[in-house]
């Protein structure tokens, strides 16, 4: 019962049944092989596909610890991936990495900025979170298209190309950039007093305050991290398929992150966070969305199929659905045994 009541069992429980059920449809499909010193197979595909996800949702799990929400990060998938790909596609050589880091240090500053800006709103203007970055939601759409010219920019730089398709000492870097950035957020958080303070502000933020917590700064400061990781996303994005699309890029990956944060243990109320349950999460939700291409899905129904996983995921999850469940099948099992009793108490 201690194993299933650790928040990490029913996100790895899920992402286990996923790979058994794609076991079953492909044999091979957790084999892995080594061509040109790369590792390749389905598993490195997820975790490779997945790792923008993972980044997205790592900066979404600290803002949910705040008590806060960020529907912004899909908008900022795109402004990064337009700004980095229209800098490079008006470079003389693309093949420029100095170029290329100019790139991504313009669409890193912009990000963070549109970070800044949607914890202000929230810290020091009170708006409501959902509302603030709702704002960005609408409004960065419409600029990512403006910087895109409503087109879609295409790129031929392989600086470029290594964010979202290279490799470094045989895995995929997006792999690599995922696995150090949880890394570093870990090592910050646990390893120091700044998780606690953000469990405090999430927990009771006018409570923190009184005790000399500054809450605004530190609300500030997680939306702009979560842009942050949003920006490296869409730069994996847009690097990964040579292009941009301010329309399209990042649509809806919000809810996935959202979604990914719930799979991992963090509640939507604030306070705890579980980062390796996010991980977990994210790469749930990459795998099911494998599984269903796999399995042979209509797409048409891919939506729904998804949903329904996902809620399965999510109720398994909830204490009180399993206490529910539990109740009435010992209910039932011990109804036969208290409905005989008085029978056996007169022979």
């Amino acid at each position: 019962m201690t194993i299933i009541r650790n928040h990490l069992f029913w996100p790895a429980t899920a992402l286990i049944a996923l790979l058994v059920v794609n076991v079953a449809f492909t044999p091979g499909f957790l084999s892995i092989r080594v061509q040109d010193g790369h590792l390749y197979g389905s598993l490195i595909d997820i975790l490779r596909y997945g790792s923008p996800l993972v980044l997205i949702s790592l900066g979404m799990t600290l803002v949910i610890a705040t008590r806060g929400i960020d529907l912004s990060v899909g908008t900022v998938v795109a402004i990064a991936g337009a700004l980095a790909c229209l800098h490079i596609s008006t470079m003389p050589d693309q093949t420029d990495a100095g170029g290329v880091a100019v790139a991504v240090l313009i669409a890193l500053g912009v990000a963070v900025a549109l970070g800044l800006w949607n914890g202000i709103l929230v810290a020091r203007f009170g708006i409501q979170p959902i509302v603030a970055t709702l704002i960005l939601m609408v409004a960065g759409r419409g600029v990512a298209q403006l910087i895109t010219s409503g087109q879609i920019i295409t790129v031929n730089s392989p600086p470029y190309k290594v964010i979202g398709g290279g490799y470094l000492l045989g895995l995929p870097v997006p792999v690599l950039v995922a696995a150090a950035v949880f890394a570093g957020l870990a090592a910050l958080l646990r390893r120091s007093a700044l998780g606690l303070l953000l469990e405090s502000v999430g927990g009771n933020a006018e409570a923190a305050r009184l005790v000399g917590i500054r809450a605004g700064g530190l609300i500030v400061a997680v939306y702009a991290v979560c842009a942050c990781c949003a920006a490296v996303a869409g730069l994996m994005i847009s690097s990964n398929v040579s292009a941009a699309d301010g329309n399209n890029a990042g649509l809806w990956i919000e809810l996935d992150a959202i979604l990914a944060v719930v799979i991992g243990g963090t509640a939507l109320t604030g306070g705890r966070f579980q980062l390796g349950g996010t991980v977990l999460g994210a790469l749930v939700i990459q795998t099911l969305t494998t599984t269903i291409y796999t399995v042979g899905v209509p797409p048409e129904t891919t939506l729904v199929s998804k949903a329904v996983v996902v809620i399965a995921v999510c109720l398994v999850q909830s204490p009180a659905f399993r206490a529910k469940v539990f109740r009435r099948r010992r209910r039932r099992r011990l109804g036969p045994v208290i409905a005989s009793t008085p029978t056996e108490a007169n022979t």
